[in-house]
């Protein structure tokens, strides 16, 4: 068993956008918000050991599923919007 965390990749869909923020607001390092439309802007596709938390969260506060975690594992989380 190894100690390495399992890589996590988001995805994110900007025809789903809603332009909330909560993901830019919850994870500044992960997520940005374009300045035209406010829609999402994924700035780490694969964020560190350091961001994840934050990017789980994000994941979990979009209204509009707009962000889709894959844990590497055949995991998947999204919220449905």
């Amino acid at each position: 068993m190894s100690d390495t965390p399992q890589p996590l990749l988001l995805s994110v869909d900007r025809g789903r956008c809603a332009g909330a923020g909560m993901c830019a607001l919850t994870a500044p390092e992960v997520f940005d918000q374009d300045d035209e439309e406010g829609l999402v802007v994924l700035l780490r596709p694969a964020p560190g050991p350091e961001h994840r938390a934050a990017a789980r969260t994000a994941v979990v506060l979009c209204p509009a599923g707009a962000i889709t975690l894959d844990t590497g594992e055949g995991g998947r989380l999204r919220t449905e919007g």
